[in-house]
C-alpha cells in the first residue's frame, strides 16, 4: 500500500512540475474557460462514455458506483479500495481563415479514491472543472496590433459522495461538490503616433475568486439479460447551482519591450462597488445524463451515452465579450474489450483495449456560429502489480477537433494523448497472520 501511494504521489508532482496552463484554445477566454472532461482516462478512451462500473476502475461521473452491485470477483467483505490518478498532454493546431499557429499544454486531469463499505461506498477527490490560457491579438486596418488579450485560470472541484446499494444490480448516490478557483484576464490597448507604437500603452485587469456548492445525483442499474449478455444502464443529474464571484479590476500605464516584454507603472485600482460589480454571481447550469449498453461481463461492452447541459442562462457580468450562450449536447459511443482477463499464462491477453466518439455542441455561439467539437479516441489498459488485484495504467490518445473558420474564428485541430494509474488493494481485512 505504502509503495502504491508514494507511486501516486510522485505522479502528481511530476505532472504538476512539468504543467503550465490546463488549456491553449482560444475559446477559454469565453465565461469562465474551457469545461474539462470530467472523467477518467478510462471514460475518455471510449468516447467520453461513463455509463460502465465494475469494481476495479473509478467512475467520477456516477456517484452510485461507489457501492455498485457488479456481479464481480469478490463477494463485498474483499472488494478493494480503488486509486486513480490521471494527467494528459494536448498538442493544437489553430488556424484562422489566413494564418495558423501551434501549441501545447499539460495538466493535471484528477485524483480521486473510492472505499467500499459493505453496500455502502465512499469516493472523494480533485479534479479542475474549467480551464483558462489565451493569448490573442486584435489588429487595426493598417495590420498593426490594436488589442492583446491575455488569460490564465480555472476552476476546480474538490467532492465527497456517498453510493448505496439499494437492490441486487441497482445502486444510488450523491456528490457533494465544492468549486473553488480564479480566472485572471488582461486587455492591453494599443495607441499610434505616425504609424508607430506609442512609448506608454493602457492595460486593463481583471481577476475573479470563484467559490460554491453543488450536487450531483446518480443512478446505476445492471442486470442479466441472457445468460452471457448483461445490461447496464446509468443516468446523473445535476442541478443548478451558484457561484459567488468577488472581483478585482484596475487600470495602469505600460511600455511593451521589443520582446513583449512588459513594464507596468501607475497602477489604479477602480471601485467596482459603486457599479455593484465587486461580488457577483454566476448562475452554473444543470446537467442531465443518460446511457445505456449491452456486453459479456469481463469481455466486452459497447453503449451509448447523451448529455444535456443548460448552459443557455449563463452569464459573466465583470467581463462582457459579446458571446452569447445556448443550451449544450453531447452524444458518446464506446466501448471496451478483453480477450481474457484471467489470464495468467499470456500477459497482452489481459489487456483492455478501448475506443469510441463523441460530438458535442459547446453552448457557445460566437458571430452567429455554433461552436462544436467531436473527437475519435483509442486506448489500452495495461495490468500492473499483483494480477489478483488488477490494478492497471492507462493510456489514451484522442483526435478531435473544434471550432470553425467560418466568420473569422478560429478552429483547432488538436491530439490529446492521456495517461492514468488506477490502483486497487485490500483494506480492513483481518489477518489470520501477524
Amino acid at each position: 500500500m505504502i509503495k502504491k501511494l508514494v507511486l501516486v504521489f510522485i505522479a502528481i508532482i511530476a505532472m504538476h512540475g512539468y504543467a503550465q496552463q490546463g488549456t491553449t484554445s482560444p475559446y477559454s477566454f469565453y465565461g469562465i474557460g474551457s469545461l474539462k472532461f470530467k472523467g477518467t482516462v478510462e471514460n475518455r478512451s471510449m468516447g467520453g462514455l461513463s455509463i460502465y462500473n465494475d469494481s476495479i476502475h473509478v467512475n467520477l461521473r456516477n456517484p452510485a458506483s461507489y457501492a455498485s452491485d457488479n456481479l464481480e470477483l469478490w463477494d463485498n467483505e474483499s472488494r478493494p479500495v480503488k486509486f486513480a490518478v490521471g494527467g494528459s498532454y494536448t498538442s493544437s493546431t489553430i488556424e484562422s481563415s489566413t494564418s495558423s499557429d501551434d501549441a501545447s499544454s499539460t495538466t493535471f486531469d484528477y485524483l480521486a479514491v473510492n472505499i467500499p463499505l459493505g453496500k455502502f461506498g465512499v469516493g472523494f477527490g480533485l479534479l479542475p472543472y474549467t480551464s483558462v490560457g489565451y493569448k490573442l491579438e486584435g489588429t487595426n486596418a493598417d495590420g498593426d496590433i490594436d488589442n492583446r488579450f491575455e488569460g490564465e485560470g480555472g476552476l476546480n472541484k474538490a467532492f465527497l459522495g456517498f453510493g448505496y446499494q439499494v437492490a441486487k444490480g441497482v445502486s444510488v448516490g450523491v456528490d457533494f461538490q465544492y468549486n473553488f478557483g480564479h480566472t485572471k484576464n488582461s486587455i492591453v490597448n494599443y495607441q499610434y503616433s505616425d504609424g508607430l507604437p506609442t512609448q506608454y500603452q493602457s492595460k486593463e485587469n481583471n481577476r475573479s475568486d470563484l467559490s460554491g456548492l453543488n450536487i450531483n445525483l446518480g443512478l446505476s442499474y445492471k442486470t442479466m439479460i441472457s445468460k452471457n449478455l448483461e445490461f447496464v444502464s446509468s443516468v446523473t443529474y445535476t442541478p443548478k447551482s451558484t457561484l459567488v464571484s468577488l472581483n478585482e479590476r484596475t487600470i495602469s500605464t505600460i511600455t511593451v519591450g521589443s520582446q513583449g516584454q512588459e513594464s507596468e507603472r501607475n497602477v489604479v485600482n477602480l471601485d467596482l462597488s459603486a457599479d455593484g460589480l465587486d461580488e457577483t454571481e454566476l448562475v452554473m447550469p444543470s446537467k442531465f445524463t443518460f446511457g445505456g449498453g449491452i456486453g459479456k461481463p469481463r469481455k466486452w461492452f459497447v453503449g451509448a451515452e447523451t448529455t444535456f447541459l443548460k448552459t443557455g442562462s449563463f452569464s459573466n457580468e465583470l467581463f462582457s465579450n459579446g458571446t452569447t450562450y445556448e443550451d449544450a449536447y453531447s452524444f458518446s459511443l464506446g466501448g471496451f474489450y478483453i480477450p481474457q482477463y484471467n489470464s495468467f499464462r499470456s500477459y497482452w491477453k489481459r489487456v483492455v483495449y478501448r475506443a469510441g466518439f463523441r460530438t458535442e455542441e459547446t453552448g457557445l455561439n460566437i458571430n452567429d456560429e455554433s461552436i462544436k467539437e467531436f473527437g475519435i479516441s483509442f486506448g489500452v489498459g495495461i495490468p500492473v502489480g499483483d494480477a489478483r488485484l488488477f490494478s492497471n495504467a492507462n493510456l489514451g490518445f484522442e483526435f478531435g477537433q473544434r471550432g470553425t473558420k467560418n466568420s473569422n474564428l478560429i478552429q483547432e485541430n488538436f491530439i490529446n494523448l492521456q495517461l492514468s494509474l488506477s490502483l486497487n488493494d485490500r483494506w480492513f481485512q483481518k489477518r489470520k497472520y501477524d
